[in-house]
């Protein structure tokens, strides 16, 4: 004869917030175990691949954990990937680069307007 497992508490229904497990407990009563919601690992905000060096939490949880484990020590630590920052620099590196060569073509065509 099968044992009955009865409701603990919250929603009867089935919902993600109300995930629950059939445990065996010492007295050998089988019980509901609520199960919480599974966290999301954090994302790039450009590309949206996983974050590596940040763990995956609930929003709440991320409050009471230091801020050397939200983040990595990199510019845009926590919120890009490595990827992602190396070519924000390349891309600075370049439009510094054009503007310098843009000046010295315009430099070089005063002289030569002139004459």
């Amino acid at each position: 004869m099968a044992q009955r497992v009865t409701l603990r508490k919250r929603t009867p229904y089935n919902t993600t917030s109300a995930r629950r497990r059939v445990v065996k407990t010492p007295g050998g009563k089988l019980v509901y175990q609520h199960l919480k919601k599974l966290p999301s690992a954090p994302k790039c905000g450009d590309c949206g691949i996983k974050l590596s060096g940040v763990p995956a939490l609930r929003p709440r949880q991320y409050a009471t954990i230091s801020k050397t484990k939200k983040t990595v020590r990199r510019a845009y630590g926590g919120s890009r990937c490595g990827d992602c920052v190396k070519q924000r620099i390349l891309r600075a590196f370049l439009v510094e680069e054009a503007k310098i060569v843009k000046k010295v073509i315009k430099s070089q065509q005063k002289p030569a307007g002139r004459k």
